[in-house]
């Protein structure tokens, strides 16, 4: 089960370099395909594939109502800073999520926020990105944690500022492919560069949230893991 869950993530990541290298090539043979629809069905089955591993392991009442607490708290934590543009604590929380409690967790926790605070924000087909991202970043902290005993603060706040940059890179792809007219890598480095000061907000945030609360959320949730 271990080397599913493990090739579920790898997946998962290849997906990403896919999409953020399909980027850097805008003109190709298959420059008439409908790039916005092509990606986000292909992110969509991502996130279907998490769902499916989630819903065959052996899941108790305890994990699920993990899942559904740090979910909501994360999706409580967006909409109450949805004032301020790109800054999101909810990255952070689902972060943390999948660096104690697994990739598995981490990706639910993700998608779970993404969805239910978008009821809040707006539904949209941006929705299986966002869900994908967050969750993405929960499947990354839980890489980190990996070959780490002990909570690394250095290590993770770093991931953390990482992660703000490659979710709007990632969501980006959508913008650009859905919006922009023509695909080309003059308005691809547009889209880039107007939304850059945005992702510098939200790695800042993630740097300033994990220094912050990153050692205590991590202290409460292992003790909370014993019991689970």
């Amino acid at each position: 089960m271990a080397g599913l869950r493990h090739t579920g993530y790898l997946a998962g990541i290849i997906i990403v370099v896919l999409l953020l290298t399909a980027t850097l090539i805008p003109e190709n043979p298959l420059y008439n395909i409908n790039w916005a629809l092509l990606a986000t069905v292909i992110v969509f089955a991502a996130v279907l594939s998490f769902f499916r591993q989630f819903e065959q392991q052996r899941v108790n009442s305890k994990l699920i109502a993990l899942v559904a607490t740090m979910a909501s708290l994360a999706a409580a934590s967006r909409i109450a800073f949805s004032a301020i543009v790109s800054l999101q604590p909810a990255t952070f929380i689902i972060m943390i999520s999948g660096y104690v409690f697994g990739g598995q967790v981490g990706f639910m926790v993700g998608a779970v926020a993404a969805l239910v605070s978008n009821f809040f924000l707006g539904q949209g087909p941006w929705t299986p990105w966002q869900m994908f991202c967050w969750g993405m970043c929960g499947v990354l902290a839980h890489l980190l944690s990996l070959k780490q005993d002990q909570f690394q603060l250095v290590s993770f706040t770093v991931l953390a500022g990482i992660c703000g940059v490659l979710y709007g890179w990632v969501i980006n792809i959508w913008h650009w492919a859905a919006f922009v007219y023509p695909l080309n890598i003059n308005t691809f480095l547009a889209v880039y560069a107007s939304s850059l000061p945005f992702d510098l907000i939200h790695a800042a945030g993630n740097i300033v949230f994990s220094l912050l609360f990153g050692g205590t959320f991590y202290q409460i949730l292992r003790r909370f893991k014993k019991y689970i």
